[in-house]
């Protein structure tokens, strides 16, 4: 691009979740927790940001080296997918006793 050019506006496309995404199973049990997978190593068309404190971002990096020194090299992303179908497993298996809705409990101040 020449300096000085203005950059012409980009279109942008918006991915839609699909019905599979939209009426996910919300019953309880061990059907639900099994069929909850994380996805791997593949083209992610959908994308989320989350901001991160200093010290989260290091505890996701110390996570994936310790990771590594157990043999298993996967990227902070993949790491991110993982932790989240583990805790929607649980949260579709335990409802408000799950992990996440008691922390998330815990941390929400009374209006």
């Amino acid at each position: 691009m020449a300096p000085g050019r203005p950059r012409a506006p980009r279109a942008r496309r918006v991915s839609l979740p699909g019905v599979a995404e939209l009426l996910r199973p919300s019953g309880r049990g061990p059907a639900v927790e099994d069929r909850r997978q994380a996805s791997g190593r593949e083209r992610h068309p959908q994308k989320i940001t989350v901001y991160l404190s200093g010290s989260e971002l290091l505890d996701l990096e110390r996570a994936r080296l310790s990771l590594r020194a157990l043999g298993i090299t996967v990227d902070r992303g993949r790491i991110v997918r993982e932790a989240l179908a583990v805790l929607l497993a649980d949260l579709d298996a335990e409802g408000d006793e799950s992990l996440v809705a008691r922390r998330l409990c815990n941390a929400t101040p009374p209006d």
